[in-house]
Order: C-alpha cells, then sequence, then structure tokens
C-alpha cells in the first residue's frame, strides 16, 4: 500500500510536472506569437515612416534643385548678358577706329598727293634757280672783270686791301676794349691793394717795431763813426751794399744802429760790424772780405742753433732743412716773441698733453717744434706760414700728421687729427700767456679790463668777462630785455667796438648769452 501510495503521489507528481511543462510552453508560444506580431507592426510602422522621410527627402530635393537649376540659369543669362554688352562696346570702337583709319588713309592719300605736287614744283624751282645761279655767276664774273677795270685792282690786291681795312678797325677795338679793362684792373687793383696794405698794416702796428727790426752796435770811441762812413761815405755804402741793410750813425753816443727786417741778416750785418770795429781797418774791400766770412759763419750758427733747439726737445732724426729753418727762427719774432723759443715751448706743451692722453709724446713734439717753420722763408716765397711749412715738411718726408698739424695750426682747416687739436692749443697757450709778446702785466690787465669795459657799457648787458688772456669776452644779457635779434646785432656791434677802439695781436672772439630762467621756492 504504501509502495502504491508512492508510485501514485510519483504519477501525480510527473503529472504536475508535464502539465507545468505543456502550460510554460503554450505560455512561451503565445509570447512568442505576441512578440512577433508586435515586431511586425513596429517594422511597418519604420517602413512607413522611412518612406515619407523618402518621399519627403526626394521632394526638398527636388525644389532645391530646382532653384540651384534657376539660380545657375539667372548668372548665366546674367553674364551672357554682359559679354553681350561688352561685345557690342567692342565693336562700337572697331567700328570708330575703322572709321578713324579709313580718315587717317584718306589724309594721308591727300598729303601724298601734296608732297608729290610739291616735289615736282621743287624740282621746278631747282631748275629755275640753277638756270639763275649761272647767270647770276656769268654776271658777276663780268662785274667783277668791269670792277677790275675801273679800280685798277686784281682780286688778290681789293682783298688785301678789304683785310687790312678789318685789321685796322679790329686794333682800333681791341685796344678801346683793352684800354676799358686795363681801367677796370687798375680800380680794382686799388682798391685789392689799399685792402691788403690796410690788413699788413693791422698785423704789424705793434710798439716794439723798432725794438725788433734794429741792432746796436757798442763802439769804442766816437772817432769810429767817422771811420765807419769813410771817406765821402764810401765804406757805409759799400757795407749797405754788402748786407742789404741800413746803418744809422746819429748823434747817439758809441753807438750804431743796423735796421732792416731780416733777422738773419741784422745779426750777421752786426756780427760783421763787431769784427770791423774790433779790427779797425774799415775800407770797402775789407768790408766785403768780413761781411763774406760773416755769411758762413752765420750759416754754422744757424745749423748748431737748430741742432741744439731739436736736442733741447729730445728729437734726433730731423731733416737738415728743417734744422736749418729752426735755427733761423731764433732771429724771427712774432709781436716781440722768439719764434725759435715760441716753437720749443709749443713741443714741450704739446708732449705734456699728449702723455696725459696716452698718445705718442715724440709725435707731438715734433708736430709742436715745426709747426712755425714756414716762418723762417716766409719772406721769400708766397703764401701763408702754415701751408709753407707744410709743403716743406711734405720734401723733408715728414708722416702725414706732422704735415697736417702745421697746416692746421691756425684752424685754417678742418683739424684731420687728434696732434692738430694739441698743436693748435699749445700754440694758443704759448702765445696767449702774460708776458709772451711783449705787453708788461700792467697792460695785460688794463687790456681785459677795457675789452669787459666796452662790452658792459652796452644796454642789456648784465655782466662780461674777458678770458682766455683777452683773447674772447663772454657777454650776458638779460633775456627780459634783450630779445635773439637784439642779440645777434649787439654781437656784432660789441664786436666791430673793440676793432674800433682797442689794439691788440690776434683776433678777439665775443660770445654773447641770453638764457631765461624761471625760479619758484616750494614753501
Amino acid at each position: 500500500m504504501v509502495y502504491l501510495a508512492e508510485a501514485s503521489n510519483g504519477l501525480w507528481i510527473a503529472l504536475a510536472v508535464g502539465a507545468g511543462a505543456l502550460i510554460g510552453a503554450a505560455a512561451l508560444l503565445i509570447g512568442s506569437k505576441l512578440r512577433a506580431t508586435t515586431a511586425l507592426s513596429q517594422a511597418k510602422r519604420i517602413i512607413a515612416d522611412a518612406k515619407e522621410e523618402a518621399d519627403r527627402t526626394r521632394r526638398a530635393a527636388d525644389i532645391s534643385s530646382k532653384e540651384e537649376f534657376l539660380k545657375r540659369r539667372d548668372e548665366f543669362e546674367t553674364e551672357a548678358n554682359a559679354q553681350r554688352t561688352e561685345l557690342r562696346e567692342l565693336e562700337k570702337r572697331v567700328a570708330k577706329r575703322e572709321d578713324g583709319l579709313e580718315h587717317k588713309v584718306d589724309l594721308l592719300t591727300k598729303k601724298e598727293n601734296y608732297i608729290e605736287t610739291l616735289e615736282r614744283n621743287l624740282a621746278l624751282k631747282r631748275k629755275e634757280i640753277s638756270e639763275e645761279q649761272a647767270q647770276l655767276e656769268v654776271l658777276m664774273e663780268q662785274e667783277k672783270a668791269t670792277l677790275q677795270k675801273v679800280a685798277g685792282l686784281s682780286r688778290d690786291e681789293a682783298q688785301q686791301m678789304l683785310l687790312r681795312k678789318l685789321e685796322t678797325e679790329l686794333q682800333k677795338e681791341s685796344a678801346e676794349m683793352v684800354s676799358r679793362y686795363v681801367n677796370e684792373a687798375k680800380e680794382n687793383a686799388e682798391r685789392q691793394a689799399r685792402k691788403i696794405l690796410g690788413i699788413a698794416i693791422q698785423r704789424y702796428a705793434a710798439d716794439h717795431c723798432t725794438e725788433s727790426v734794429v741792432a746796436a752796435v757798442e763802439l769804442p770811441s766816437d772817432d769810429m763813426k767817422g771811420r765807419i762812413i769813410g771817406r765821402e761815405g764810401r765804406n757805409i755804402r759799400a757795407f749797405e751794399k754788402a748786407t742789404g741793410l741800413d746803418v744809422v750813425v746819429d748823434d747817439t753816443p758809441g753807438v750804431v744802429v743796423i735796421s732792416g727786417f731780416d733777422g738773419v741778416r741784422r745779426e750777421m750785418a752786426r756780427r760783421a760790424m763787431e769784427k770791423l770795429v774790433r779790427d779797425g781797418r774799415i775800407h770797402p774791400a775789407r768790408i766785403e772780405e768780413v761781411v763774406e766770412q760773416t755769411k758762413k759763419e752765420m750759416e754754422q750758427v744757424i745749423l748748431e742753433t737748430g741742432k741744439q733747439a731739436a736736442f733741447d726737445v729730445g728729437l734726433h732724426n730731423l731733416h737738415p732743412m728743417e734744422i736749418e729753418c729752426l735755427g733761423r727762427l731764433k732771429y724771427r719774432t712774432s709781436y716781440g716773441q722768439n719764434q725759435l723759443q715760441h716753437s720749443i715751448e709749443v713741443a714741450h706743451l704739446a708732449g705734456t698733453m699728449a702723455a696725459e692722453l696716452g698718445l705718442d709724446i715724440q709725435l707731438a713734439k715734433r708736430c709742436g717744434l715745426l709747426h712755425d717753420i714756414g716762418k723762417s722763408v716766409d719772406q721769400e716765397i708766397e703764401g701763408s706760414h702754415p701751408q709753407i711749412g707744410a709743403d716743406m715738411a711734405r720734401k723733408c718726408g715728414e708722416s702725414p700728421e706732422v704735415v697736417e698739424a702745421i697746416a692746421g695750426h691756425h684752424d685754417d682747416q678742418e683739424a684731420a687729427n687728434i696732434y692738430c687739436v694739441l698743436v693748435s692749443a699749445a700754440d694758443a697757450i704759448s702765445a696767449a700767456r702774460p708776458g709772451a709778446r711783449r705787453e708788461t702785466l700792467e697792460k695785460y690787465v688794463k687790456r681785459l679790463e677795457r675789452l669787459e669795459e666796452i662790452a658792459g657799457a652796452f644796454p642789456g648787458v648784465e655782466v662780461a668777462y674777458a678770458i682766455r688772456a683777452g683773447r674772447e669776452v663772454r657777454v650776458i644779457v638779460g633775456a627780459e630785455r634783450v630779445d635773439d635779434k637784439i642779440a645777434a646785432k649787439m654781437c656784432r656791434d660789441i664786436a666791430k667796438e673793440i676793432e674800433t677802439e682797442m689794439t691788440y695781436p690776434g683776433e678777439v672772439k665775443v660770445t654773447l648769452i641770453r638764457e631765461s630762467r624761471f625760479v619758484e621756492v616750494a614753501h
């Protein structure tokens, strides 16, 4: 029973399981069918939507393509119209040009016809002219023959007569022209000569002029004056002829004066006169002998003097011509200042400044020592002493720095190197220091005071200073009382007043300063 009950229970369980399986399978089948139905309806709906979207897209594409076609067609028609318009314009211009060319062709044809007519007429004229020329030549020959027969002159003789007449007239006209130009040249020459003489007098009019151009020779007694003069003055004339200088014998006791502008000649004459006085034999032959002997001695003295100057400065390789020129500078003065001593001083000053600047000291000294060698021969050679000295230095093989320093030490040209500036500054220092050029300290101070007084006398001047040893005047004016235009005129007036009222060596530079100052105080 138990077994049957258990079997029955298992059967029921199996049946229940099978029923459940059948029910599950039926449920799955129904679900799948439902899903299939749903998917089919969705697919249909999607297809319908896709068809609608495709129709819309096709319609939109048709519309856009139609619009693009219309747009392109409008653009093409516009461009075609423009091209047609341009072609019509071109056709008009071509037609106009063709009309112009046809007109030009007609004109050219007319001109060619006219030219041909002119050529025919010219040919006829030439023929007529040739015939007339032939007739004229015949007539001229007849006239010439008649004239020669009447005048009794041949053709060559008549030509010569005509040329002589023309020559006479030309000589007369040329003489008148030459006379006119000569008169103009004389007027200009006189004017220029007065100007040059004025400048020369201004440059050489100094108080020490007498002292620098004479040399005094002491005599043992006044009886020697008669022996120097000689019988009827033959001794003194022989001495003056041999030396080229003047001998002045006046009432001054125990002195004979030798006068001349050449320092070397003056020194040579002084030495010769002293020899004659010591010797006591004074006659023309002895005078010529002593003068000639003294000339040779002077040449040696000049060379020794030049060598000593070079030794003092420390230069040992100078050209013989330069040594001779330096020796001659001992007997040349400028405003009373000995030129050899001035050159040595300039050399030392230039060397000192070159040492301070780290430059070539020997080159600076060389430039300073040789800067005035042109003055040794400026009485014999035309030109300014800087240019003469530069030419001499160039001939002696000096370096370009030395040549340029000599040529530009008076600022006649732009400074080419630093040594030009050094020499110019040293030259100004040596020449401008008090007492260098025959001017006592009292006169020097008075000249400075006078410069300041002249400048300070002008209205509007606040203060005036004389600087650079009287070579420059600095004038300060009030900005509220003097404007720029008045200041420029005042500067010129001060310079003119100084030129008129004072005598001084070289030149005086006037510098007028006008400035505005504004001052405020912060409390």
